[in-house]
C-alpha cells in the first residue's frame, strides 16, 4: 500500500509550498485509517526538504514516480521514500531510500546493528544499508511484480545529517554498505549521481502502479522452510527488531559459555516473528555447533515441525532438536548450551501426563542450559495451568544465579501487517482498552457469517488454493467423535451443520493435513501454528450483553482441560477464579482470530454477540 504518490514535478510543489507534511499526513489518515506522532510529522518535513534538493536536478526526469510511506506486504513496516523511473535501456527499477535524520552512531560488534541515541536515550538498532536491503529483499520475496524480474530494486540510505565520522560506514558493514550504499551530510552530488545511473527516463508512475497493483505471493511456510534453515540458509529475512533480538540472543549465548547463565525474555503478541525469530536462532546455534533445542509445551508446532523434517534429518535428531517442555525434570546442569523457548506462555508448573514430575519448568529449563531464550505472550496463556510470565521467569532467574535481559517485538507480520486488526480485536474482545474502536482498515479479510454453513463454505473455498484455511471453534462442544467415529461434535441444526473435531489420529498434524479441511481445530491444535485463512465459530462460553463481553466457563465442553481447576478455585475464592477463566476464555478466541495471515471469518453462536461485533465494523 503507498501512502502518497506522484511524480517528481508534483512532489517539488508540494514540498516548495510547504505542504507536504500535511499532504503524507492526510494520506496516512485515509490510507491507514490512522493519525501519528509530532516527531514523524517533523520528520516528514524535515527529510522531505532534503529529497527536494537531490531531486532539483534537471538531469533527474520530471515524470519519474515518487512514492512515500509504502508498507510492506503482510508487515506493519514502511519504506520511506522510492524514485520509479528507467535505465539507459529502457529497464523498470524502483529506488527505495531509507531516510535518516542521525547525526551520530556507536559501533557494534553485532552484525548489522549500530547504537543510536533516540528521544528515550540510546539504542540498538539497524544499520540503515541493513535496513534499506532487507526492506528490498523481503518486497522482492512477496511482490510478483518484482520477484518476476518486471522491476529491479535499488537499495540505499541517506543520512542528510550525519558528518562521516568513520562509524556507518565502518569496514565491519562493507557487507550491506556493498548491498545499499549509504549516503551522508556532504554526499548530496553522490547520491544524485547514483540515482541518474538508474532513472535516466521517467516512467509517468507506471512501475509505481506495477508494485501497487502486484499480486502478493503467499508468505513462505515457517515449518517448510525449517531443514533449510537448520541447514544453514537464511530462509527468513530479519527485520528491524527482529534482527536485534536474533543478534542479541547470539551474543547471550556466547557470552554464557564463559558463565554466569543467561536468560532472555522476548515479549511479542500474535504475528509478531516470535517463531520465525526462535528457529532462525536454533539453526543458526546448531550451525555454529552449538547444542541448541526449540522447546514448546504445546506438542502441535512440534509435531509440525518434525513432519516436515523427517525425510532430511534421521529421526534421532529431530528428536534431540525439538523437545516438549517436561524433558527437563532430571537433566544435569549447564548441560545444553542453547534453548529456545517458544510460546513459554503455556509452560506448566509440573510436567508428566499427571502433573506430578518435577518442581518447575521455568526453573528446570534454567537450570538446564546456560542461555534460555523464553518467548512469551502472556495475552496468550489458554489454560489454568499456564505459569509462563516475565515474573516467573524472573523469580527462577534469580535462583539459578542468571542474568536476565529484556527485548520486544512489537511490528505485525501477520494479519496483513494490520496493527490496528489486533488493537481493535483486544478492545472489541475487552482484553484491554484501545484507541481502535472500529475496525475500519480495508487490507485485512475479516468477515462475519450469519450461519456456520455459510463459513465453512467459504473457508472450503480459501483452501483451494494452498491447503491453509481451516475451520477452529471455541472448545465448547464434547469431543464425542473420539470414542465413536460414527457421531459429529459440533452440531447447530438449525442451520444443518454438523461437524467433528480433528481426528484423533491426525492429533498435531491436522493443521497440514490435506483433507482436514472438513474437520475444526480447537486452540490445542492451532496455537503457535498460522494459517492464510481461519475461520472461528465462537461458542455460547463468550457472549455480549448490553455492550459488556462475558464469560461462561460452564459453557466450556467437559472434555477440555483448559479450565481444570476452576471448581476448586471457585469454592476458595470466587473473584479470583472467574477472573482467570475470564482471561483464558478471552485469551482463547484473541489466539483463534489471530492464526490468519490473510484473514479471519467469524460465525456467533449467539445473535446479540454478533450485532455487537458488526456494530465495530
Amino acid at each position: 500500500m503507498i501512502v502518497y504518490e506522484s511524480d517528481k514535478n508534483k512532489f517539488l510543489e508540494d514540498v516548495d509550498t510547504n505542504q507536504i507534511d500535511e499532504i503524507i499526513l492526510e494520506s496516512v489518515r485515509k490510507s491507514l485509517h490512522r493519525s501519528t506522532s509530532p516527531s514523524e510529522i517533523d520528520s516528514w518535513k524535515n527529510s522531505m526538504n532534503y529529497m527536494y534538493r537531490i531531486l532539483a536536478d534537471p538531469e533527474i526526469p520530471n515524470d519519474c514516480g515518487i512514492a512515500i510511506e509504502y508498507q510492506l506486504p503482510q508487515t506493519s513496516k514502511r519504506l520511506d521514500f522510492i524514485i520509479t523511473g528507467r535505465d539507459q535501456e529502457r529497464h523498470d527499477h524502483a529506488m527505495i531510500i531509507e531516510l535518516k535524520q542521525w547525526s551520530s552512531a556507536k559501533s557494534t560488534n553485532k552484525d548489522g546493528l549500530v547504537r543510536v541515541r533516540f528521544k528515550h536515550g540510546e539504542t540498538e538498532t539497524p544499520h540503515p544499508s541493513y535496513q534499506a536491503w532487507s526492506y528490498a529483499s523481503y518486497l522482492n520475496d512477496f511482490n510478483e511484480a518484482v520477484y518476476s524480474g518486471q522491476i529491479a530494486l535499488v537499495p540505499c540510505a541517506y543520512l542528510h545529517n550525519y558528518p562521516d565520522d568513520g562509524v556507518i560506514t565502518n569496514s565491519f558493514y562493507d557487507t550491506y554498505l556493498a548491498k545499499a550504499p549509504v549516503f551522508l551530510e556532504n554526499d548530496a552530488k553522490k547520491l544524485r549521481n547514483f540515482i541518474k545511473q538508474f532513472i535516466k527516463y521517467g516512467d509517468k508512475r507506471e512501475v509505481l502502479y506495477t508494485i501497487e497493483a502486484g499480486k502478493i505471493k503467499p508468505s513462505k511456510d515457517l515449518a517448510d522452510s525449517l531443514s533449510s534453515m537448520l541447514s544453514g540458509n537464511p530462509e527468513f529475512l530479519m527485520l528491524d527488531e527482529q534482527k536485534i533480538v536474533y543478534e542479541n540472543a547470539l551474543s547471550l549465548v556466547a557470552t554464557a559459555q564463559a558463565g554466569p547463565k543467561q536468560v532472555l525474555i522476548v515479549e511479542g503478541g500474535p504475528g509478531t516473528g516470535k517463531s520465525v525469530v526462535a528457529l532462525n536462532l536454533l539453526g543458526e546455534l546448531t550451525r555454529r555447533g552449538l547444542v541448541a533445542q526449540y522447546v514448546s509445551k504445546n506438542a502441535a508446532p512440534r509435531n509440525v515441525y518434525e513432519n516436515k523434517l523427517t525425510g532430511s534429518l534421521k529421526a534421532s535428531r529431530i528428536r534431540n532438536l525439538l523437545k516438549g517442555s517436561g524433558s527437563y525434570t532430571e537433566t544435569a546442569i549447564n548441560s545444553v548450551d542453547a534453548l529456545v523457548i517458544d510460546e513459554a506462555h503455556r509452560l506448566n508448573e509440573k510436567s508428566g501426563i499427571f502433573s506430578n514430575k518435577g518442581e518447575n519448568q521455568i526453573h528446570e529449563l534454567i537450570h538446564s542450559a546456560k542461555c534460555s531464550i523464553f518467548f512469551i505472550d502472556e495475552n496468550q496463556k489458554v489454560s489454568f495451568k499456564d505459569i509462563g510470565s516475565k515474573d516467573e521467569v524472573y523469580k527462577w532467574a534469580k535462583m539459578n544465579g542468571a542474568t536476565v535481559t529484556e527485548f520486544a517485538l512489537s511490528s505485525q507480520f501477520r494479519c496483513n501487517g494490520s496493527d490496528g486488526y489486533i488493537a481493535w480485536l483486544d478492545n472489541s474482545l475487552q482484553i484491554r482498552a484501545t484507541a481502535n474502536i472500529n475496525l475500519t482498515e480495508a487490507s485485512y479479510d475479516f468477515k462475519i457469517f450469519d450461519s456456520p454453513s455459510r463459513l465453512r463454505e467459504a473457508i472450503f473455498e480459501m483452501n483451494k488454493f494452498h491447503n491453509k484455511a481451516r475451520l477452529v471453534a471455541g472448545y465448547c462442544w464434547d469431543w464425542a467423535s473420539k470414542k465413536d467415529p460414527s457421531l459429529f461434535d459440533i452440531n447447530i441444526p438449525e442451520f444443518d451443520f454438523a461437524a467433528k473435531w480433528n481426528l484423533a489420529s491426525d492429533g498435531s498434524l491436522w493443521i497440514i493435513l490435506p483433507d482436514s479441511v472438513s474437520e475444526v481445530g480447537c486452540i490445542h491444535t492451532c496455537q503457535g501454528l498460522e494459517l492464510e485463512y481461519v475461520g472461528v465459530i465462537i461458542g455460547p462460553d463468550l457472549i455480549v450483553r448490553n455492550d459488556q463481553v462475558l464469560t461462561f466457563p460452564a459453557a466450556r465442553a467437559k472434555t477440555d482441560k483448559s479450565l481444570h481447576g476452576y471448581k476448586k478455585m471457585f469454592d476458595k475464592d470466587p473473584d479470583a477464579a472467574n477472573k482467570l477463566a475470564d482471561q483464558i476464555i478471552k485469551n482463547t478466541y484473541r489466539t483463534l482470530m489471530t492464526r490468519g495471515m490473510k484473514g479471519c471469518y467469524v460465525y456467533f453462536t449467539d445473535k446479540e454477540t454478533e450485532a455487537y461485533f458488526r456494530k465495530l465494523i
